[in-house]
């Protein structure tokens, strides 16, 4: 064998494993401070409407929660990343982060509100469940994404 054949031999890929608790943590990490910012949009924009009485149809309030829910977790990522790097590469950095996260996260918080309260309401009882099926849902494929990039666990 030649040279060149030799340099295009792919080195084996180490196996994905779902075992890292390194990863695990950090994806938590991550996920939550995700769903931190997501929350103050979505459950923001959802209290205006119950306080306000503004007759928009609950699909509505909810696609407008979920977009305010983007909004403000990209605009947290970008001052928490301001801290480490220029605003306007903290900015481009969270943008680029998963939308896949940020929408799988808004899609089942207000998905929890719709099939158990009917409508883009909020009551004290809610709240935790919506948090805790938002936080669940992503945090699989935020580790996945951090174990593909190798950025977490050896």
């Amino acid at each position: 064998m030649n040279n060149a054949a030799v340099d295009h031999i792919e080195k084996p890929r180490p196996r994905f494993h779902w075992k890292c608790k390194h990863t695990w943590r950090r994806s938590a990490k991550n996920t939550a401070w995700c769903l931190l910012g997501c929350s103050i949009g979505d459950f923001g924009t959802i209290f205006f409407f119950q306080l306000s009485g503004i007759p928009w149809p609950t699909l509505s309030i909810m696609l407008l929660a979920i977009i305010n829910g983007i909004i403000s977790s990209i605009t947290l990522e970008t001052i928490v990343l301001s801290r480490q790097m220029s605003v306007s590469k903290a900015f481009r950095t969270a943008i680029g982060m998963s939308l896949i996260s940020m929408v799988s996260m808004e899609v089942s918080m207000n998905a929890v509100d719709w099939i158990i309260i009917g409508e883009a309401k909020l009551v004290w009882w809610i709240i935790p469940i919506m948090l805790f099926v938002g936080f669940l849902t992503p945090w699989p494929y935020n580790y996945y994404r951090l174990k593909k990039y190798n950025i977490s666990c050896h």
